[in-house]
């Protein structure tokens, strides 16, 4: 046993991942579980009751292949199928950093354009003071204007329809109205005038 296998620390999952894959490159032979918790303990220094752990691992992440052939499964991993995953794992990278820095040169090119005009001058400040004060007038009429809302006159077209349909079906079917103001939703307090 080499000295660095035999240290006392145990090893990491992504060690253990690594020295596995190490196994399947080196021999480029295919395994069953039970090969793998036989070599794997002796030649990496994977404790035996990980292995089958660290093994499901790689499987999850595509990194050995694994087939059912009868009643076993069989595990391996070639060196040029990690090499072009890494390369397709690259090229999808590089793609992204491509949008991204087109992402940002164009959200750069859009907060230039609009702090054109934004430029802190004098007849913007005097502006945006004359906004300020104009919001609260604005506030004031809004609310009375939501006094003179009932008067409305679409608000009153509304009002008298839900009247309209209410006398309909009390006629038609004889319901009352406090049933119909419940079925609805209509307020107790629903009038024409507030």
């Amino acid at each position: 046993m080499t000295p660095e296998l035999s240290k006392k620390k145990g090893l990491s999952l992504e060690e253990k991942r690594s020295r596995m894959m190490e196994i399947f490159f080196e021999t480029k032979d295919v395994f069953q579980l039970k090969d793998m918790e036989k070599i794997a303990p002796k030649s990496k220094g994977i404790t035996p009751m990980s292995v089958k752990e660290v093994l499901q691992s790689l499987v999850d992440d595509n990194m050995v292949d694994t087939e059912r052939v009868g009643t076993s499964n069989y595990y391996w991993a070639f060196p040029s199928k990690a090499l072009h995953a890494r390369k397709r794992r690259l090229e999808e990278l590089e793609t992204q950093l491509e949008d991204g820095n087109q992402r940002k040169k164009a959200l750069q090119q859009a907060a230039d354009k609009a702090k054109v005009g934004r430029e802190v001058d004098e007849e913007r400040q005097d502006l945006l003071k004359e906004l300020a004060a104009l919001k609260p007038q604005r506030d004031q009429l809004k609310a009375e204007l939501e006094k003179y809302r009932e008067c409305d006159p679409q608000v009153v077209e509304e009002i008298h329809n839900v009247f309209a349909i209410k006398s309909w079906a009390k006629k038609k079917f004889g319901f009352e109205n406090s049933n119909l103001d419940k079925a609805f939703g209509i307020p107790e307090d629903f009038d024409y005038i507030n």
